[in-house]
């Protein structure tokens, strides 16, 4: 099963700050999700913008038709499942490290 990245998630202290800079900076517009997050537009790839009081590095995010799969084939590659299989607005996701440290998730709409 190959996987692609589908959406890069941003957080931020600052996040109104943030939202501007993006804006003014780059040209991104925004759809709002509630006071704590909104969808990038306009960035050439599909991505998130989440208000957080410890800020991480961006989220890189990868697309599948079978989160059960994907699971089982990132443990059996050497992944740390940090966050197990959630249901947010739109699918599912759930979040692991790869061996060099780097913290991504993969998410499905089913």
């Amino acid at each position: 099963m190959q996987l692609e990245i589908d959406y890069i998630e941003f957080q931020s202290d600052e996040y109104e700050k943030s939202k501007a800079f993006f804006e003014k900076a780059f040209g991104w517009s925004y759809v709002d999700y509630g006071p704590d997050y909104a969808e990038i537009r306009d960035a050439g790839v599909t991505g998130g913008l989440a208000r957080a009081n410890k800020v991480e590095p961006p989220l890189v995010i990868l697309k599948t038709s079978d989160l059960e799969a994907a699971l089982a084939q990132v443990e059996r590659a050497g992944a740390e499942i940090v966050e197990p299989i959630f249901s947010f607005p739109g699918g599912r996701r759930f979040h692991f490290k790869e061996p060099g440290g780097n913290v991504m998730a993969i998410w499905s709409e089913h």
